[in-house]
């Protein structure tokens, strides 16, 4: 049944799929548990939709940040109709978790808001990749370069082992070349200094992305096969 599922959500257009039984949830704080979004909830089927590594070569502002939010609406499309294949297939319940947003957490103050659950969390829970020290995940074969997504379902699954870290001990690229010093090397990120310095709108209005450099100079943005120096 696993297998079915991950080459279900992987023909509707994911590059990796991994699945996290509940109990592995038993760290997430109140209020971003995926059962309280849906309680009957055993399993989290998680995926991932990557970028071209070609976008990794090209200014952010306009073509990295376009297809980087095509990326969200296609991550959310997955999730719905994964979910209302499970239903159909295994007769079952699932639901499919918005990518991004929308959401409720937002601290005005700091600029933060949080994922109805935290997708990258779940990602490792799922066997996907850990984190860096830019916060974002990285995975063996994409690197930095993944959207992720999610469907939370009340079958019983069995949880895929966990991904051994691909992060470099002693590299610090990340954190040196943050214009705006928003990552702590804790595994922390000032998302007010970071918002500010990388969102924004051109004189025509269009939306820009202006700065994505942590993920950009990760040595292992594209992965384990395909990493450079």
């Amino acid at each position: 049944m696993e297998q079915q599922i991950k080459e279900l959500v992987l023909s509707l257009g994911a590059d990796v799929c991994g699945i996290a039984g509940i109990g592995r949830f038993e760290s997430a704080p109140e209020g971003f548990h995926p059962k309280d979004i849906y309680p009957d909830c055993k399993s989290v089927v998680v995926f991932g939709v990557a970028l071209p590594k070609g976008l990794a070569k090209v200014e952010p502002r306009l073509v990295y940040g376009h297809y980087n939010d095509i990326c969200k609406p296609q991550a959310d499309r997955i999730a719905l109709f994964a979910a209302k294949a499970i239903e159909e297939r295994f007769k079952t319940f699932a639901v499919p978790v918005p990518s991004d947003n929308p959401y409720e957490y937002w601290d005005a103050e700091k600029l933060e808001g949080r994922g109805l659950i935290s997708m990258k969390h779940a990602a490792c829970l799922a066997g996907l990749g850990t984190f860096g020290k830019s916060t974002l995940l990285l995975n063996c074969q994409y690197g930095s370069l993944l959207t992720l997504g999610a469907v939370l379902t009340a079958l019983d699954l069995a949880s895929d082992p966990m991904a051994d870290s691909i992060c470099i001990a002693g590299c610090t690229r990340c954190i040196d070349s943050c214009p705006v010093q928003a990552l702590d090397g804790k595994g922390g990120v000032n998302q007010a200094k970071c918002r500010r310095n990388t969102y924004g709108k051109n004189a025509r209005g269009f939306n820009t992305v202006d700065c994505n450099r942590c993920r950009t100079v990760c040595p292992m943005r594209f992965g384990t096969q395909q990493q450079e120096s």
